[in-house]
């Protein structure tokens, strides 16, 4: 029996589906305190953790990241060291429109990235994430909500706000997702090593699966 012909491999921008390092950038939006206090779709810790991770992949494989606030002096505190000591360069752009696309400087950051796919997390659900993200695709950008990394204000709104984005063509993604898509191929040795060092230290029970892994081969 004769063997199927080998097809050649395919470039990550042969794939328009999934998002690469060179097409993306991270928005990163309220994720403060105040708003963190409120949210109950999901735990404090575990948003905490996997929007760290966020940022740390965004380190990794250099996704241009805008950060933003909202007024952090006077209502919801400042970003969350977790993601501000990943970022310490990034500014975080601080506003008082509720809606972030609604902010001069928050959209000349995200124009200034150069890119038009947006991957965008926040808190709330229902409010931060979805206003920007339905804003971004009004303004023809290419948009990925990370759910997992994001909270409402109860489990309904954040499942309904989901919906409501996704009508709008927002499609929703998990941190695990965005992580794979970035890497795509194990044999990426440059980034092999600090993806599997997130694995470890954020993703749980795939995060054990790396820590036996690396005692198996000792």
């Amino acid at each position: 029996m004769s063997q199927p012909r080998r097809l050649p491999d395919l470039s990550d921008g042969d794939i328009k589906a999934l998002s690469s390092t060179k097409d993306t950038a991270l928005l990163l939006i309220d994720h403060q305190p105040q708003m963190i206090f409120g949210a109950r779709s999901a735990d404090p810790e575990t948003v905490i953790n996997n929007v760290t991770a966020l940022a740390k992949l965004a380190t990794v494989f250099e996704i241009p990241t805008v950060l933003a606030s909202i007024a952090a002096t006077t209502f919801a505190g400042p970003i969350i060291p977790e993601i501000t000591d990943v970022l310490p360069d990034t500014p975080v752009i601080d506003r008082t429109f509720i809606n972030a696309w609604q902010d001069g400087a928050f959209r000349a950051a995200v124009e200034a990235t150069g890119r038009r796919r947006l991957v965008i997390a926040g808190l709330w659900t229902e409010v931060c994430l979805a206003f920007p993200a339905l804003s971004a695709i009004e303004a023809e950008y290419d948009v990925f909500a990370v759910v997992d990394a994001s909270a409402g204000s109860s489990t309904a709104a954040h499942d309904a706000a989901i919906l409501r984005m996704m009508q709008m063509g927002v499609v929703p993604v998990s941190v695990a997702n965005m992580l794979s898509e970035w890497q795509r191929d194990w044999a990426r040795e440059e980034t092999y090593g600090p993806v599997n060092d997130i694995v470890r230290d954020h993703m749980g029970a795939w995060g054990q699966g790396v820590n036996y892994a690396r005692a198996m081969m000792k």
